[in-house]
C-alpha cells in the first residue's frame, strides 16, 4: 500500500467518524436511522446493494458507537451477521437475507455465546424428522432484537454450518438475560429438536474455522468499541480539569492530574496502535489475525475500565453522580472486558502462541 493510499483512506475514515459522531450525538438513533444511515450495508457487495467497503470502515462506526456509549444491534449485525453472510457458500435464501440485511429490513444475530472462546454449543443430528438442531447459548449479543437468528452448528459429518431460523421457530427458546449495562442487550437461546429453515456450508477458507474467525471479529469490533470510550473518557476528563478550579487554579495544573491525563493519553495511544493491527489482520484473514484480535481486546478492553475509573476519580465528587453518565462507560467498559474472552483468556493465548518449548537434552 502506497502513503498516497493510505492518506485517502485515513481522510475517508475521518470523515465517516465525523458523521458518525454527528449521527449519534443527540440520543440513540433508531434502527431506521441507522438503516437510511447505510450502516448495516458497509461490508456487504455492491451486488447486494451494499457499499462494497470493508471492516476497516465497519470498524470506524464502532469506534464512534463506544464513544457515544450508545445502544442497539449494529454491533452484533455488522461484525457477526454480515461476517458470516459474507463467508457462506451463496444460495438464494442467503442472497436474499444477505440484501434484506443491507437496506436494514431484518436483523440477523449470530448465536455466540458472549462468555469464553471456544465454542461448539450446537449440533445437528439426523432424525425420521429430518435434521434436527439441539444446544443453549448464554449472553447471545442482541438477540433480543433479533429478526433472524443464524445458529453456527456442528453437522453430523463434523463439518460447522451456519442455520438460519426465525427466532420463534418451534422448539426454540429465546429469553432475556438483564445486565448492569443498559447500553446492551443480551439473551440466552435453548434450541431443543428445532428443524432448520436453511442450512449454509462455509466456503473453503473460512470452513477449517468458522467459528474461531467469528470469534476474533467479535473481539476486534469489542476492541473498537473500548477504544472510543476511552476516547470518550479522556475528552471529558481534559475539558473538566481545565475548567474545573480549585484554590484558585485550574486543577489541570497541578502535576498529579497532569501525569494521570498524560497516563490515559498514552493507553488510548497504544489501544489505538493495537485496534488499528487488529482491524487490518482480521480485513486480510492473515495467519496471524487471532493473534492481532488477542492482543488489541486483551489491551483495549483492559484499558478502558481502567481510563473510565480515572475519569470518574479526576471528576471528583461529581463524576460518581448519576447526572455526570461516566458510570454509563464504566459499566460497559467493564462488560467489554468479558464479553467474547477475557483479558487473562486472551494473553493466555498469546502465551501459547509464543511460548516456546525448552530444547531436550541429547540422550534425555
Amino acid at each position: 500500500m502506497n502513503s498516497n493510499h493510505t492518506d485517502d483512506l485515513a481522510e475517508l475514515h475521518a470523515e465517516v467518524a465525523a458523521v458518525a459522531r454527528e449521527l449519534l450525538a443527540d440520543s440513540a438513533p433508531r434502527w431506521a436511522t441507522i438503516a437510511r444511515a447505510g450502516w448495516p450495508g458497509l461490508e456487504v457487495s455492491a451486488a447486494f446493494d451494499g457499499a462494497d467497503a470493508g471492516f476497516a470502515e465497519v470498524a470506524v462506526i464502532l469506534t464512534e458507537i463506544g464513544r457515544a456509549a450508545a445502544s442497539g444491534p449494529y454491533p452484533a449485525v455488522a461484525a457477526l451477521g454480515v461476517g458470516a453472510l459474507n463467508h457462506v457458500v451463496p444460495t438464494p435464501d442467503r442472497d436474499r437475507l444477505l440484501r434484506e440485511t443491507a437496506a436494514g429490513a431484518v436483523v440477523p444475530i449470530v448465536a455466540l455465546a458472549g462468555e469464553g472462546m471456544g465454542e461448539k454449543r450446537f449440533r445437528i443430528e439426523n432424525s425420521p424428522r429430518g435434521p434436527l438442531l439441539r444446544g443453549a447459548a448464554e449472553f447471545v449479543l442482541d438477540v433480543p432484537d433479533a429478526g433472524r437468528l443464524l445458529v453456527p452448528a456442528v453437522d453430523p459429518a463434523g463439518e460447522v454450518v451456519l442455520v438460519d431460523l426465525d427466532p420463534r421457530a418451534r422448539g426454540l427458546l429465546v429469553t432475556e438475560r438483564p445486565v448492569l449495562d443498559a447500553t446492551r442487550s443480551f439473551g440466552d437461546i435453548v434450541a431443543e429438536d428445532v428443524s432448520p429453515e436453511s442450512l449454509w456450508h462455509f466456503e473453503d477458507g473460512y470452513r477449517c474455522d468458522a467459528v474461531g474467525r467469528l470469534r476474533d471479529r467479535a473481539a476486534v469490533a469489542v476492541a473498537c468499541d473500548s477504544l472510543g470510550l476511552s476516547r470518550a473518557m479522556l475528552d471529558a476528563t481534559v475539558a473538566h480539569v481545565a475548567v474545573r478550579e480549585q484554590f484558585g487554579r485550574a486543577i489541570g495544573s497541578f502535576q498529579a492530574v497532569k501525569h494521570a491525563c498524560a497516563d490515559m493519553l498514552v493507553q488510548v495511544t497504544v489501544a489505538g496502535k493495537l485496534v488499528d493491527a487488529a482491524v487490518r489482520a482480521v480485513t486480510a484473514s492473515g495467519a496471524d489475525a487471532s493473534t492481532s484480535a488477542s492482543m488489541a481486546k486483551s489491551y483495549a478492553c483492559a484499558t478502558a475500565v481502567d481510563i473510565a475509573g480515572k475519569a470518574m476519580q479526576l471528576h471528583g465528587g461529581m463524576g460518581y453522580t448519576w447526572e455526570s453518565g461516566i458510570h454509563v462507560y464504566l459499566k460497559r467498559a467493564a462488560l467489554n472486558r468479558s464479553l467474547f474472552g477475557s483479558p487473562a483468556q486472551h494473553r493466555a493465548r498469546l502465551a501459547r502462541r509464543y511460548s516456546v518449548q525448552a530444547p531436550r537434552r541429547r540422550g534425555a
